[in-house]
């Protein structure tokens, strides 16, 4: 991976345009993330489109299913050789155990990179009311950190968790557990609806391994020239 730790959101279905921002921002950002709204729209092929920009991939499919579904997806991704892959926590320790052997098997069997798997903790968009709304634990930090340590105790590499839980989540976890952050907006830029969030600078300071940056770059005018900004901006604060 390239030295940045951004990885930028591409937030749309269309191959072209998505290949178009991704050589815009080649050599100013670490890595792509794509979503299910890119993969469902096209699938292995149009993820090997953007594979072959020279950024690596963060395919944030957030997988949630019986573990033997989960693990079978798992298989099918890796072969795809992304730098990381999501599946939610909350599917419970099981479906974690499945889907990392099936990393573990798959590369070994290819004698490819393992992709790195992330736990989804709470969503970013979601506050202390949505959780108690759907039945789960109002406590915004009981939830998180019990989600966190059940990822690490099931063989995941990391966690996707909020800015507000970076520092937290380091002190009680340690390092070499990556914790790959979304939420994250420039001063300049509107939250949307993000309701937990930092600026990048903010995240790096508290312990963040990569941030997660989408529409601060991507519904820019000029998307190359707010990559830059950001990373000027992280370079700042770090001299």
């Amino acid at each position: 991976m390239t030295a940045s730790p951004i990885f930028c959101a591409v937030d749309t279905p269309t191959i072209d345009a998505a290949r178009s921002l991704a050589s815009r921002l080649t050599g100013l950002v670490g890595g792509l993330k794509l979503g299910l709204e890119f993969f469902l729209a096209n699938g292995p092929d149009g993820y090997r489109a953007l594979a072959g920009q020279d950024l690596p991939i963060f395919l944030d499919l957030k997988l949630h299913d019986i573990p033997n579904t989960v693990a079978g997806a798992v298989r099918s991704v890796t072969a795809l050789n992304p730098a990381f892959v999501t599946i939610h926590a909350s599917g419970g320790p099981a479906m974690m155990k499945a889907a990392a052997e099936a990393a573990r098997e798959t590369a070994d069997k290819l004698g490819a990179p393992r992709p790195r798997l992330l736990g989804v903790t709470v969503m970013t968009s979601l506050d202390s009311g949505d959780l108690g709304a759907v039945g789960q634990d109002p406590d915004m930090a009981a939830q998180v950190d019990r989600l966190a340590e059940l990822s690490r105790e099931s063989g995941l590499d990391g966690i996707v968790c909020s800015p507000h839980e970076i520092e937290r989540l380091r002190r009680r976890i340690g390092e070499g557990f990556t914790l790959m952050v979304p939420g994250i907006r420039p001063r300049w830029a509107a939250a949307n609806d993000q309701k937990r969030v930092l600026t990048p600078s903010e995240a790096m300071a508290l312990g963040a391994d990569h941030l997660v940056i989408g529409r601060p770059i991507t519904a820019a005018t000029d998307p190359a020239e707010a990559a830059r900004r950001i990373a000027d901006e992280l370079s700042e604060s770090h001299s």
